[in-house]
């Protein structure tokens, strides 16, 4: 079987990660064209591929269809115009989530991919990770009976936080998206998928409570280079990227601050870039805690919480049945009887950490392999976040967000 031909829309981190995918399984796929506007990125990637250079998605559509499917990982604000001129051209489509920052531009990508009856999946990453079909295969068997009632967390990480929702290019819901659809689309799409039913009403709290002016330390400088009281700060970008260059190690989130990975480099990015300012002195306005009770069809309960102070790492998720309960956080997962009073481990082979870099434990590479093997085969059965199931979950995502800015039980869509 040939490989899959792939062109990737937005050469940046994400978009790099799914291209080195088929770089690095080239009997699978190959890479056979690049669209991104900046240079910096595009050129080395088709570099690495042979690929064809596009400055704008649009010159790629203009091109007809030359390749059998795209991954857009652009901005959120940039998916549904390529995704649509794609689907149209009868292109298969890997799209980053989250879908779209707009109800309506979620539908459109939707009702596009519908139309044209391309093999079409959403960068749902939590859905392909080994630990999940561990959670899954413990659900199906009934060992804890019915499903009653989930709390599941999401420890974004202070550093994290600082980095991408502060400092980086999702701090603002005007330039982006808010933080629910940006971070945490993933967990309740998740949950949707573990639980094996939709969210049907929920509500919401949270805020920004700590990034803002008035909690900035006094003496504190604009940038972290500058700054009198840096050593002391949790958030200090001094420490969190230059520790990570002299470790070597040069991924995510290094990669995104600096193309090139020396300490004049970074020194320069840290003094002129938005990755050096102080986390006091930004123009960010998303949330940094927020917590979604939710009901799913049928009754069961759910709570979420998404939240910066803490030291990251894999979510964590209790859930409570019948008959007994399953706790897992991403690479082991625990089941406690009620009927015999016993706890056991179930087994999980997870690959890489819970960030970006690390792959999200298996879950980067299995949705490639999936996408690509349903593209070669025509085996829609393989991709576990195709259009309904993600729209279904975006709408839930959406509707905790208007819960929270309306301060009322909202019932999805």
């Amino acid at each position: 079987m040939s490989p899959v031909s792939l062109a990737i829309v937005g050469a940046g981190d994400r978009g790099t990660g799914y291209a080195r995918w088929a770089l690095a399984h080239p009997d699978r796929a190959r890479v056979v064209a690049v669209a991104d506007p900046s240079a910096d990125r595009a050129l080395p990637l088709a570099g690495e591929s042979g690929a064809r250079v596009f400055s704008d998605w649009r010159h790629l559509v203009d091109a007809g269809r030359i390749a059998d499917a795209v991954v857009i990982a652009t901005q959120d604000g940039e998916h549904a115009g390529p995704a649509v001129a794609l689907a149209g051209l009868g292109y298969h489509i890997l799209v980053e989530k989250p879908l779209a920052p707009t109800e309506a531009e979620c539908r459109d990508i939707v009702a596009a991919v519908e139309r044209a009856g391309t093999i079409f999946a959403v960068c749902h990453v939590l859905r392909y990770a080994p630990y999940t079909d561990a959670v899954r295969s413990v659900l199906e068997s009934g060992r804890i009976g019915e499903i009653v009632s989930v709390q599941h967390l999401e420890p974004v990480g202070f550093w994290h936080q600082a980095h991408s929702y502060v400092r980086g290019n999702w701090r603002r819901t005007d330039r982006s998206t808010f933080m629910l659809l940006a971070k945490s689309s993933h967990d309740l799409d998740w949950l949707q998928y573990v639980v094996g039913r939709r969210i049907r009403r929920v509500s919401s709290f949270g805020g920004l409570k700590h990034f803002r002016p008035e909690n900035r330390p006094a003496g504190a400088a604009a940038r972290c280079l500058d700054c009198a009281v840096e050593p002391d700060c949790p958030y200090s970008a001094k420490r969190l990227y230059f520790d990570r260059l002299r470790a070597g190690r040069h991924e995510w989130p290094l990669s995104v601050v600096t193309p090139a990975f020396t300490e004049e480099a970074l020194t320069s990015a840290l003094r002129h870039g938005q990755y050096g300012r102080c986390v006091y002195d930004c123009d960010n306005d998303v949330v940094d805690h927020q917590v979604v009770a939710m009901e799913f069809d049928g009754g069961a309960t759910g709570t979420f919480t998404m939240t910066a102070f803490t030291t990251g790492g894999h979510r964590r998720t209790t859930i409570f049945g019948t008959h007994g309960e399953l706790a897992c956080d991403g690479v082991s997962v625990r089941v406690q009887d009620f009927r015999t009073g016993g706890s056991s481990a179930v087994p999980v082979t997870a690959t890489g950490d819970a960030t970006a870099g690390g792959g999200h434990a298996g879950g980067d590479e299995r949705l490639m392999a999936a996408f690509v093997a349903a593209v070669a085969t025509g085996d829609r059965d393989l991709i576990r976040s195709g259009p309904a199931e993600s729209l279904a979950s975006h709408r839930a995502v959406f509707a905790a967000e208007r819960a929270r800015l309306t301060d009322r039980v909202v019932t999805v869509e």
